[in-house]
């Protein structure tokens, strides 16, 4: 029997994995790992591991030489060397189609609370105060230009929302060519990532975190954004810059943010973001409903599992 460890998961309950483990015929054991050490001590005699946020990097890969598979729970995978998984030739699978539909409506209401002033007007109405002056001036969306940046499967399902709510969507991906542009997404234009940072009236981020994208959103790209845009992150907080988003809307250099994912979570409590007015914030809650929580737990392990009879495989008929 095989046995998969997951490292840590902050789930009420693990039903639905031991359901498919079960029905696989594999072990599955669950431990509570933050560091590189507590990760190699729970993986020890394990075939494969799924993780939520614990680190996979080289020296647990060296140190737990029977691991042939990684599954993680959700899109991202910057918690995992991948080089280094490469190079031991232990398949690493995530599951990134689970909230597609999910992260890209938070995505738009994040958009439309920004675009509306919609915290600061709950909070002024707490204050006993009655009328629009705290969010002066708004603007209609119609005609407004909203653009992602990274036109994957959520950016390309926000972008087939902002159309239908008015906005002239663009956007910049250099892996996506005009021709891909088909049904829905007709209407969407390409363009460069200077016209998309300079054009944008709502910037909305869809990008993995990579060596390229972290802080990508900095305080040049910052500065060269419009007076009245709108910064919106649901993909990862690493890709913007914290220090230089919490000046940028300190001084007023762009008009608002609403954002979802941060460089530390939880935020503390006395971090500088949460006491700006002109910030939409929630808690790394984008991806979540009942319907993607189920299908993300049943399909991290699946996938596991399909990835680890891959690796046995190819180990055989090496």
């Amino acid at each position: 029997m095989h046995t998969i460890v997951i490292t840590d998961a902050d789930y009420e309950s693990l039903e639905p994995e031991f359901e498919e483990a079960a029905a696989a015929g594999v072990q599955l054991v669950v431990r509570s790992c933050r560091t590189e050490d507590e990760v190699i001590q729970a993986g020890q005699g394990a075939d494969a591991l799924i993780v939520q946020y614990a680190p996979i990097t080289a020296r647990v890969l060296d140190a737990l030489p029977n691991i042939r598979a990684i599954g993680r729970y959700g899109v991202g995978l910057d918690m995992i060397d991948l080089a280094a998984a490469a190079e031991r030739g232990v398949e690493v699978r995530g599951v990134p189609d689970y909230g597609v539909e999910e992260v890209s409506d938070h995505a738009i209401a994040l958009t439309l609370a920004a675009a509306r002033g919609l915290g600061q007007l709950d909070r002024a109405m707490r204050r006993g105060e009655y009328d629009v002056t705290a969010v002066k001036p708004l603007y209609r969306i119609q005609g407004r230009t909203f653009v992602t940046l990274g036109l994957g499967r959520i950016g390309a399902a926000t972008a087939r929302k902002a159309l239908g709510l008015g906005y002239q969507v663009k956007a910049y991906d250099p892996a996506v060519t005009t021709a891909a542009l088909q049904g829905p997404l007709a209407d969407v234009e390409l363009i460069s990532f200077d016209e998309a940072v300079e054009s944008a009236h709502v910037l909305s981020l869809h990008l993995p975190l990579t060596a390229d994208t972290t802080h990508l959103i900095n305080a040049d790209v910052l500065r060269r954004m419009r007076s009245d845009a709108i910064l919106v992150n649901t993909c990862r907080g690493g890709v913007v810059d914290t220090g230089a988003l919490v000046e940028a809307l300190q001084s007023h250099t762009i008009a608002a943010a609403g954002i979802d994912v941060f460089e530390e979570e939880p935020v503390p409590a006395t971090h500088p973001l949460l006491a700006l007015d002109n910030l939409v914030l929630t808690p790394h809650a984008a991806w979540y409903s009942e319907q993607s929580f189920e299908i993300l737990k049943r399909r991290t392990i699946q996938t596991t599992i399909s990835a680890l009879e891959t690796a046995l495989q190819q180990g055989t008929t090496a």
